[in-house]
């Protein structure tokens, strides 16, 4: 044997340490970063740091995508590093994969795999910028950004525990790379929503921060190579230090054809090969079936939150109808059906694969009740499917607590993040289709696979990762069965009512506008906050759990959190009450496990679950009965009296936690995997990333602006639309925005919609116009103001806005939203109201007067009222009508127009050019009133405001093109129109001339 053979391998080979294409690829990203920075400041430094808002000086440091999509030379100078950075990039990757990989756990297949897409994303958004193709560049860079996620998690986890040091240097570069993006999403949002001039800068900052964070975190390969001393040989390798490779040294043989001798390869060897490739196959999937199982109870626990949280928006739809108890309330009592387990072979059953199977399947006909067009038959069927969903899962809550306190709150938490892509619905709901935004089909192809996978889970593999059956023993119950039942049937109502759509908070604390900014959060804007924060919570759950320290959640110290955040959040608004929200909300999702293991402790199912959902349906009704009052038997005792309802679920839930009167009971401990808690981890990253981008790909690219900007018009729209049900117990809100869109609104006042109710879904009905068409939004009193709701959507910026709760000392609370908008630089008043029904007369005539005076106090500021105001035309005093034109110093839009009862529109200090009245076709039982008017020049009023000066009539031809409504919507009941809507009454658009002697 010769010396070179002797000494190492022999010369037909090169060996190069791993680290240094580690070295290389962060040598190459850095220098591709800021080579482009570089070059653009120096040469085009004025155009790079311009945006959409401000430019020089305002703007000073320009953006990552400004700097290297733009301008030549550095846009080229940059791909073509980045070219260079491919090839080092993509060994490391697969370094890392042959370093790590194991045959105990499929973590590095998955990184691996993540990180060959996300290289690939990264070319897809380096070589197509934003101006080359906005769509696609914006899809790679969300997918670059999501794979982050495993890549980053996946990485850490993965990390050789021979390094440490790595892991730890990664833990800390990946926590600073996602907690950044929090700020950054919030300069981002000060730039595009609000313009401030300024803010992205900041904005650049935070996004360079995270290149420099995302290539230093792939620099710490260089350190996991060099401690793990790992080679790369290319080349013809026969052998290293003669005959065998030494332990201490890694090679990876790259490179070099097999020898002659090599290829002649018997069969009997070759059959060999072949069955030892089928072991790894089989090997390689029995890997990924936990990864598998673990996904199926995740998207069968959101299937049966779907269903849970359409049952009452279903029945709720006859209640709305009828103003009254209808007698479809008693489907809620569905949830009770745990009384069944009361019979011993019944509950034997459900504990077993085929019964917890044959449940689940029964559940999802609550899903494909989608398909009926009768109400009252999608209602039978989402009854029906509630009961059979609840009872495999109080049983599974009961023999499997702390595994299933984990699926629960990610179930709960998926369908949440559902909603807030949704437009604030849940696509698989039965009252959601393909109209109006559904995805029906797909939800129960998916829920079918689901339960597929579950039936046909391995014995071994029935509970993921070896997940716990039970912590209690069957014959020795810590806690007595009242204990455990009241705090999770209060648990339950808390997650249903406040944290089942991430905008319920925020309506909470909603109170409008001051000085063109909003005083606290949007929904649209700042939903994916709450997410963030329940993900925080079970995190905290997740890691007592880990740690074996759920005793530590039962503290009376941690229910003091609740419930002063509980307090907070019906206390304060804005942003103070926010907080109060989201603290709530970390504290219900980090309570999960405790309450479930409470429940679980009494070994006394039927009981315990039994009464759990009795207590969820009186707090449910309740709830109800708080703003329902005047439409429910004894609704005097709970009128306004939300404080209540929340001490009594905060009382119940106080049962959980350990205090010295109670004893000192048990609260179990987990026997969970590593696994599943790492699992976890990474769904709750995937849910809180998917929300933030969510919002990001929402946020509006240009500022609302009026239709016809150029002729200083306003059309202005009032309508009642009915909670956002159509009479077909279907949601409304596309159909809502259909007509919005082709009657080219520029103000809308909606009433009826307060929705942040369990009876409504917590939905916020103003989502899919805001988002789609780019309006400002006021969503008017929050449901802790106990009203039908009112909303001011604006194509012009909001000044400032006051909510006000209306006298009603007898009937329903009156709300109304008193903004001030800014119109061509004229300020305008804008009432938007919904006054009392005629039962209750004293009710409308002080709401009427307190109207009256927000209008009068207004002048001379022009006002726009849009208004639900229950009265005839020219009645008198006490009336409305009288109090509202004389006391409020205002016009009537047309006083000819006799046959109105609803809703109003009336105005003072501008021209009115036309008046429509659009029918309601089936979206609503109200029809949609809308005025058109022109604002005098900037700084002169109305010149004459003579009645006959008001009632010029003209047609519409006698007007510029731009005054006209649509023409498609001339028509009736048999034909023209538009989806069902038409000009009824008139059988057209009514149209006035501006007087000669107008300045506009």
């Amino acid at each position: 044997m010769s010396s070179k053979e002797k000494d190492g391998p022999n010369t037909e080979h090169l060996i190069l340490k791993a680290s240094t294409v580690a070295r290389a690829h962060t040598i190459l990203a850095y220098t591709a970063f800021i080579s482009a920075l570089t070059l653009g400041l120096l040469l085009h430094y004025k155009n790079i740091v311009k945006n959409g808002v401000a430019g020089y000086p305002e703007e000073w440091f320009p953006s990552v995508s400004a700097t290297i999509g733009d301008w030549y030379p550095e846009r080229n100078v940059f791909q073509i590093l980045i070219a260079l950075t491919s090839g080092p990039r993509l060994v490391l990757v697969s370094l890392l994969y042959y370093l790590q990989r194991s045959q105990e756990s499929s973590l590095p297949a998955i990184v691996f795999i993540s990180g060959i897409i996300r290289t690939l994303s990264c070319g897809g958004w380096v070589y197509i910028t934003s101006s080359d193709d906005h769509d696609v560049h914006d899809v790679f860079m969300i997918s670059y950004i999501v794979l982050n996620l495993p890549w980053m998690i996946g990485g850490i986890y993965s990390t050789s525990k021979r390094c440490p040091s790595v892991r730890k240097k990664r833990s800390i570069i990946a926590s600073t790379f996602f907690l950044s993006i929090v700020p950054l999403v919030y300069f981002f949002v000060q730039h595009k929503v609000h313009r401030i001039p300024g803010a992205y800068t900041q904005y650049s900052f935070f996004e360079w921060g995270l290149i420099f964070l995302d290539v230093l975190y792939d620099a710490c390969a260089e350190e996991e190579f060099r401690l793990n001393d790992l080679h790369v040989a290319i080349g013809g390798l026969k052998s290293v230090n003669g005959i065998a490779t030494p332990t201490q040294v890694k090679y990876i043989h790259i490179g070099g054809s097999p020898s002659r001798q090599d290829r002649s390869i018997s069969p009997k060897i070759r059959s060999h090969s072949v069955q030892n490739s089928r072991t790894l196959l089989m090997n390689m999937l029995s890997c990924y079936r936990p990864y598998v199982s673990f996904t199926s109870d995740i998207y069968l626990s959101y299937i049966f939150w779907s269903v849970f949280t359409s049952l009452i928006p279903t029945l709720f739809y006859f209640s709305v109808w009828e103003l009254a108890i209808a007698g479809s309330e008693l489907a809620l009592f569905s949830t009770l059906s745990p009384i069944w387990l009361s019979i011993p072979p019944v509950l034997n059953w459900v504990r077993t694969r085929s019964g917890q199977a044959t449940m689940h399947l029964l559940s999802f006909i609550g899903v494909g009740a989608y398909i009926l067009q009768s109400p009252l038959h999608r209602l039978f069927l989402v009854a029906f499917a509630t009961s059979a969903a609840m009872i495999p899962q109080v049983v599974t809550w009961a023999d499997n607590p702390a595994y299933q306190s984990i699926i629960t709150a990610l179930g709960l938490m998926l369908s949440s993040l559902s909603k807030h892509v949704n437009h604030s619905n849940n696509p698989v709901w039965p009252f959601i289709d393909e109209r109006s935004g559904g995805y029906n089909k797909e939800g129960l192809l998916l829920a079918i696979l689901a339960l597929y996978e579950f039936f046909t889970r391995p014995d071994e593999g029935a509970r993921p990762f070896n997940s716990e059956k039970n912590d209690f023993p069957e014959s020795e119950p810590t806690t007595h069965w009242i204990l455990g039942a009241l705090p999770l049937g209060s648990f339950i109502f808390i997650l249903h009512s406040l944290l089942a759509d991430p905008s319920t908070l925020i309506a909470w604390s909603w109170t409008g506008y001051e000085d063109g900014r909003p005083r606290g959060p949007l929904p649209h804007l700042h939903g994916s906050l709450t997410l963030l924060c329940q993900s925080f919570g079970l995190l905290i759950a997740i890691q007592a759990m880990k740690s074996s320290k759920v005793h530590l959640l039962a503290n009376p110290l941690w229910f003091a959190f609740g419930s002063a955040s509980s307090y907070a959040l019906y206390t304060y608004r804005n942003w103070p009450g926010y907080l109060g929200g989201l603290g709530l909300a970390i504290f219900i999702m980090g309570s999960f496990p405790l309450v479930l293991h409470n429940a679980s402790s009494t070994r006394a199912v039927f009981k315990t679950s039994f009464i759990a959902m009795l207590v969820y349906c009186l707090l449910a009704l309740a709830n109800v009965w708080t703003v329902a009052y005047a439409f429910v038997p004894g609704g005097v005792y709970l009128r306004e009296r939300t404080d209540l309802v929340i001490i009594a679920q905060m009382a119940c839930l106080a049962l959980a936690f350990r205090w010295p009167a109670l004893g000192n009971r048990s609260v179990g401990a987990s026997s969970l995997s590593s696994t599943v808690f790492s699992c976890a981890r990474t769904i709750l990253a995937l849910i809180s990333v998917l929300g933030v981008l969510a919002t990001l790909y929402r946020l509006p690219t240009t500022p609302a602006q009026p239709f016809r900007p150029g002729h200083r018009m306003l059309r202005a729209g009032i309508w009642t639309i009915h909670f956002g049900i159509d009479n077909e117990g279907r949601d409304s809100q596309r159909r809502v925005m259909n007509l919005i869109r082709d009657m080219e609104l520029d103000v809308v006042g909606l009433l009826e919609t307060d929705l942040h109710r369990n009876v409504y879904g917590n939905r916020d009905l103003t989502r899919v116009i805001v988002e789609e068409m780019g309006y400002n939004v006021d969503l008017g009193p929050g449901p802790n103001s106990h009203t039908w709701g009112a909303v001011l959507l604006s194509k012009f910026p909001i000044i400032n806005s006051t909510h006000h709760l209306l006298p009603s000392p007898r009937g329903e609370l009156a709300p109304a939203i008193e903004a001030v908008l800014d119109m061509y630089g004229t300020a305008v008043t804008v009432v938007v109201s919904h006054n009392g029904q005629e039962e209750d007369p004293l009710d409308r005539e002080m709401q009427s007067r307190e109207l009256a005076r927000i209008m009068s106090t207004a002048y001379p500021r022009p006002v726009v009222f849009l208004g639900y105001v229950v009265t005839r035309p020219h009645a008198l005093r006490p009336n409305p009508y009288e109090i509202l034109v004389k006391d409020g110093n205002v016009h009537d839009v047309d006083q000819d127009d006799h046959d109105r009862w609803c809703e109003y529109i009336l105005y003072r200090g501008l021209y009115r050019t036309a008046y429509a009245r659009v029918s309601r076709s089936t979206v609503t039982d109200t029809e949609l009133q809308v005025a058109q008017f022109v604002l005098p020049r900037h700084g002169v009023g109305v010149r004459n405001d003579t009645e006959a000066a008001r009632y010029l009539r003209s047609r519409k031809e006698e007007l510029p093109p731009e005054h006209w409504f649509p023409m498609s919507y001339y028509g009736n009941q048999r034909w023209g129109g538009v989806n069902g809507h038409f000009y009824h009454v008139f059988n057209t658009p009514l149209y006035y001339a501006i007087s000669d002697d107008a300045e506009i």
